[in-house]
């Protein structure tokens, strides 16, 4: 039996993994494979390269400095990066370093488990799985959000963020062979759609569309024989707002993991009859 973490992609509200991580590490489940997309790639490769400790480290680095530094560009740095640019508001080289100083190798065949991140191809207009070579390109390719990050280029083609191509990449660990797969996703697939009024409402339902819509076929097409359990977040259920948008707002981090971390208890102890 092969055992799959899907870490689907989210942005801040990637924080809901970390608890998720902390409720199966309690309850004994182990990967042996990692699949991740966008943040879900940077919390998936630590998974793959410390699969027992994993928890404890992003528990640590999601409370700590590393991801705010990532973005930590003041109001006028970020418009004067935007005039420069053209294209968008923060530089990438300290979500680099960042992945750089966290990781205990540089190559995709130094982790110690199966790791796959996925990212949109520019140049092709359609998904590229990294799962060979060096991580942290990959990683940063997997989680470079159109706008806010510049377009990564590996081996001559350009990449932006992996959840505009598939962000709960299910059907990936499936046809890798997992025969058992844990969801681990930041709690948007739980909340209601609404009909938008106003102009930001309608990116982000049409996004939302669109990446549900990608997620519930393949959850539609699940061969017989494989289990997909999808954790939940936490018993609370609001329609998307601007909160989504809101990608250096850390006052929600601790309550969103341990919101994901007590519902996912609640469920793999109800799943194995504790």
């Amino acid at each position: 039996m092969t055992t799959a973490f899907v870490l689907g992609g989210g942005g801040i509200l990637g924080a809901h993994e970390v608890g998720m991580l902390r409720a199966l590490a309690e309850a004994g489940i182990s990967p042996d494979l990692v699949v991740g997309t966008s943040v879900g790639a940077i919390n998936g490769v630590l998974v793959a390269a410390d699969p027992a400790g994993a928890a404890d480290r992003l528990h640590g680095m999601w409370h700590g400095e590393a991801l705010r530094g990532a973005f930590s560009e003041s109001v006028w740095g970020r418009v004067a990066r935007l005039a420069r640019s053209g294209t968008h508001l923060h530089a990438i080289e300290p979500l680099r370093a960042m992945l750089a100083a966290a990781l205990p190798c540089g190559d995709f065949g130094g982790l110690a488990l199966p790791f796959q991140c996925v990212a949109a191809s520019i140049e092709r207009a359609s998904a590229h799985w990294f799962s060979e070579g060096p991580l942290v390109p990959a990683v940063l390719a997997s989680c470079a959000v159109p706008g806010l990050l510049p377009p990564v280029e590996v081996g001559g083609e350009h990449f932006f963020d992996g959840g505009l191509v598939d962000s709960i990449p299910v059907g990936r660990a499936i046809a890798l062979g997992a025969s058992t797969v844990y969801v681990l996703q930041v709690g948007r697939i739980e909340r209601p759609l609404t009909v938008p009024r106003r102009p930001w409402e309608v990116g982000l339902a049409a996004f939302e569309i669109a990446r549900r819509h990608r997620f519930h076929e393949e959850m539609s097409a699940i061969p017989a024989g494989v289990r997909v359990h999808v954790l939940p977040t936490s018993s609370e259920r609001r329609p998307p707002d601007l909160s989504q948008l809101r990608y250096r707002d850390r006052s929600g981090v601790a309550e969103n993991i341990e919101r994901a971390h007590a519902a996912s208890a609640r469920y793999l102890a109800d799943m194995t009859g504790d």
